[in-house]
This record gives structure tokens, C-alpha cells and sequence, in this order.
């Protein structure tokens, strides 16, 4: 349902429509649950998926995954385009599965160093020492040269630190072995809910989520998150992830004809639940200026409530679906999402968003010139694609046919900050001694001299494409040298030198490492 470089979302008096060239002025979708905040999502993706542009979403209760498959002429939604003066035509996007675990799509994985560690912090829940201390981590594995690609890596340099804390002390600040001790915990809890699983290579391309299909359709990634919510703060920490690596990777492209990615952060209240200013700040800038890179990003939840101000005055494009005030807190909710709509005087807003059906919702999209329109009282307009999940046959015919089936499925153990530390200590990888006559070096002693003097041990190239699983399939290892490739250039860019930026959510915070 595109017109003239628009997308229909419903009809009140007249179409509303959400101008392409304005998407990337991001927006809001809010209400409370069962209103219709996910068809309106559906509605959005299939119109920008038909205008070329590429989706990503997360998934939360799996509902969303039904945009592979046509829809099936309902009547509810036959009725509905009838109302609004449309023919119901299903159809149907190609769509890309994602899922952190493996199991109902790629696996999507990121390294140690690409997250950085004020992501990290907040994915362990790390107060301002414990944060500090794996700061110290992150600046010795940069200046030694160490690559941080998995957990395994960064238990062995926090063992490390705690190991020779009274030498090191002196030139990077007090650590305490109790403190590594404490995030080496948090870490287990990781490695117990599968998060390490997010930690290794290869690593995401994040051009692999901004392609086309034959027909110019922009292709919609879906990430399975139905598993993922059981960790609500790996949920969170992984799209923030995302969303500074589209910022720091995308060239500035100025205001578009359309965006070059869309991008659906649903249940967005888990981003920025107790999430420390230096993080909050972050996002706000991230959102404010990743539309300069061609990206529009939408925030869904149910309360407008769960968004920051700083960041909610950044959303230009609204839908609001219907809110209950049956509390205070519900109440306040109201208001405050009537107030942040330009008033009409042919409605009452705030009486409006207690009244609404299913279906229905208070739209404000962004005019041509940029200002926001007056709210109206629209009906949703139907999606085309089924709406509901797909069946586990249909997902995993579209995981067959993926343009990335193949680049991620197998995980790749380069040799890295584990391997090289073991190495020093003169230790195999699986912890049994090395044989003298390969040994070499003068012990870890001379390495934290080496340190602290400010030189650096000569390291021994990297081999293989794994130090424990051994030569992979020819096969395979064509599917995979790519992005391994990729993952091993960005990992060694992240590492070799202090005055290189992790990111932007790891460096926006006044020169925290």
C-alpha cells in the first residue's frame, strides 16, 4: 500500500500516510496490549519492504513471523481495506530468520570487542568499580594486542588481572581480586542463560541486514526473541548493540528519498529500565543522529511513559492505539501521550486514547515540510501478509532459502587473547604443558615487566580458523572465510590502539574504556 513515496497506515477523514522521505525521522507505536501495536507494525514493515527499503524487527511473541507467508483473506481484514476503499490483495516479503541461539534462524553473533565495555556492564548489571575494572581489561587487552572475541577470552585477561592485581595496580588503579571475582560470577550467569552463545565468530555483517530481493523489495530480517526475553537485558543490550554498529559503520547520507534501513525496537521500555545516564545519554545521540546515516528507527511498547523524553522528542512519526486508565500511573500515561500529539480541535485526545477499539489508533505523521500533523482518528489499515506466526515448515523454508545460509551456522575459534595468555604461561589451550622444547620467553613475569614498562611481547601469527575445532570442510569454510575475514578485521581494528573508538554507546561517555 505505497502512494507517491508513502505508505498508507489507515484513513480518518482523509488518507494518513507515512512519507518515505521523512521516515527517517523515526517514530513511536504505543498502546496497551491486545489493541493492534503489532499489525500496525506488520502494516509498517510490508509498506517499507514494498518500497525497497529493508526491515529489521525483533519478535517477540513470534506473531510477526507470519510476514513470510501470503495472507488468507480473512473477512475482518477484507472488511477492514473495504472500509478504507482498498482491494485486499495478499501478499507476501522475503524474510530473513535471525536468532541468538541458533535455533529458529541464523545465529547472530557479535565479539567481546565490538561490544566494548559499557555494554557490557550494563548486559552484567556492573556497578561503577566492577565497570571500572573490566575498563582496565579492555585497555590492556588494546595495548597488548589481544584479541577479545569470546567469554573464554575475556575470563582468561580478567584471571590475568586478578593474578598479578598488586603489580598492576600501579599503573592502571586499585583492582581487587573480589571485584574480578564478582564479574567472573556475573559472566557464569551469562554462560548459564546461553548468552555466550551471542560471543564469538563469525561475527554479523551488518550489511547482510540491508539487502534487496530480485524484485527490489527490501528483504525483512526477523529476530526470534521470544527465547531471548528470558534475558531481558542481553535482549536490550543486543539491539543497542546494533544500533551503534549501523552508526558507526554507515557513511552520512543525508536526508534520502527513503531509508536505507528501518529498524523496529519492540517491547523498548527493557532498553532503558535501569540503565545509567552515561548509557541513556548515549542512545539519545545515537537516535539523534543516526538518521543522518539513512536509518529510521521505531520504538514500540505500551506506555509512551517508557521512553526517556530526551529520546521521545526524537520519534516524529506517531500511531497510538488505545491505553486503559484504570490507575494513577495509567492516567499520567494518558495525558502525557495526548499532550505529546499536535492538538486538533475536532478532537478531545485525551478522551480519545481511553476510547479506542481495536484497530483503531490517534495518528500523527510528519508533513512535507517537516512539523507534525494535527492528530486524527484513523482506522489501521489491514496487512496483506498472514497475520499470526508462520509454521515451523514455513520458517525453515525460508531459513533454507536465505541468502546467508551457510555464513553463520558455524562458529569459528580463532586464536585469541585465551590462546595467547595460555601460550605465555606455556600452557596447551586445554591447559596440559607445553613440551620444552617448543617453550620459549622469559615466563609471565617477564610479560608483566614487558607491560608495565610499556613494551609489548612479539605474538606469533594467528593460525588456522580455529584453535580447537580443528580444519573445517572445504564446504563450509567457503561459506564462512568471508565472514570470518570480516570478523578478524574488525576485531584487530577494535584491538591495535587505545585512541581507536569502540563505538559510539562505548565512547560517548567521556573517555571511559
Amino acid at each position: 500500500m505505497a502512494n507517491d513515496g508513502a505508505i498508507l497506515i489507515g484513513k480518518s477523514g482523509k488518507p494518513e500516510q507515512l512519507l518515505l522521505k521523512l521516515a527517517n525521522r523515526h517514530g513511536l507505536v504505543t498502546g496497551a496490549t491486545g489493541t493492534g501495536k503489532t499489525v500496525t507494525l506488520q502494516v509498517m514493515a510490508e509498506g517499507f519492504a514494498r518500497n525497497g527499503v529493508p526491515v529489521f524487527a525483533a519478535d517477540i511473541k513470534g506473531d510477526l513471523s507470519g510476514i513470510v507467508a501470503p495472507g488468507d483473506s480473512k473477512p475482518p481484514f477484507v472488511n477492514r481495506a473495504k472500509e478504507l476503499g482498498l482491494k485486499y490483495e495478499p501478499d507476501q516479503f522475503t524474510t530473513v530468520f535471525w536468532d541468538v541461539f541458533g535455533e529458529q534462524g541464523h545465529p547472530v553473533r557479535a565479539t567481546i570487542s565490538e561490544m566494548g565495555p559499557l555494554l557490557l556492564a550494563r548486559l552484567l548489571d556492573l556497578n561503577d568499580v566492577q565497570e571500572g575494572v573490566l575498563n582496565i581489561a579492555f585497555r590492556i587487552a588494546d595495548e597488548q594486542k589481544l584479541l577479545l572475541l569470546d567469554l573464554k577470552d575475556l575470563r582468561a585477561i580478567l584471571a590475568f588481572i586478578a593474578e598479578n592485581a598488586q603489580e598492576l595496580t600501579t599503573k592502571y588503579g586499585n583492582v581487587s581480586s573480589a571485584t574480578v571475582g564478582t564479574i567472573q560470577r556475573a559472566l557464569l550467569v551469562l554462560e548459564n542463560q546461553k548468552g555466550d552463545l551471542f560471543f564469538g565468530e563469525p561475527a554479523l555483517d551488518i550489511a547482510d541486514l540491508m539487502k534487496t530481493d530480485r524484485d527490489g523489495r527490501g528483504i525483512v530480517n526477523i529476530l526470534a526473541a521470544d527465547k531471548l526475553m528470558n534475558n531481558p537485558r542481553l535482549y536490550a543490550t543486543f539491539l543497542l548493540w546494533l544500533l551503534s554498529e549501523l552508526f558507526e559503520q554507515l557513511p552520512e547520507v543525508g536526508d534520502l528519498d527513503k531509508p536505507k534501513l528501518v529498524f523496529f525496537f519492540d517491547e523498548a521500555h527493557l532498553l532503558f529500565n535501569d540503565a545509567p545516564k552515561a548509557l541513556l545519554t548515549a542512545v539519545e545521540q545515537v537516535v539523534r543522529l543516526i538518521r543522518s546515516k539513512g536509518v529510521g528507527v521505531y520504538f514500540v511498547t505500551q506506555n509512551p511513559l517508557d521512553i526517556p523524553d530526551t529520546v521521545l522528542a526524537q520519534l516524529g512519526n506517531r500511531v497510538q492505539h488505545a491505553l486503559r486508565a484504570f490507575t494513577p500511573r495509567d492516567q499520567k500515561a494518558v495525558r502525557a501521550a495526548a499532550e505529546t500529539f499536535r492538538q486538533n480541535p475536532k478532537i478531545k485526545t485525551e478522551e480519545a486514547i481511553s476510547q479506542l477499539a481495536v484497530g483503531e489508533a490517534l495518528v500523527s505523521m510528519l508533513e512535507g515540510k517537516g512539523s507534525p500533523e494535527m492528530v486524527e482518528r484513523a482506522l489501521i489499515a489491514p496487512p496483506m501478509a498472514q497475520v499470526g506466526p508462520c509454521t515451523p515448515q514455513q520458517r525453515q523454508q525460508a531459513i533454507n532459502a536465505s541468502p546467508e545460509k551457510g555464513k553463520y551456522e558455524t562458529m569459528v575459534d580463532r586464536e585469541s587473547a585465551y590462546e595467547e595468555l595460555m601460550k605465555r604461561k606455556h600452557l596447551n589451550p586445554d591447559g596440559s604443558p607445553v613440551e620444552a622444547s617448543t617453550g620459549g620467553g622469559g615466563g609471565i613475569l617477564d610479560t608483566i615487566g614487558g607491560w608495565l614498562g610499556g613494551g609489548a611481547p612479539q605474538q606469533r601469527p594467528k593460525t588456522g580458523p580455529g584453535s580447537r575445532g580443528g580444519p573445517l570442510p572445504q564446504s563450509m569454510a567457503e561459506k564462512i572465510i568471508t565472514s570470518a575475514a570480516r570478523s578478524a578485521a574488525t576485531s584487530i581494528g577494535r584491538q591495535v590502539g587505545t585512541a581507536i573508538l569502540r563505538g559510539i554507546l562505548g565512547s560517548m561517555t567521556g573517555g571511559k574504556r
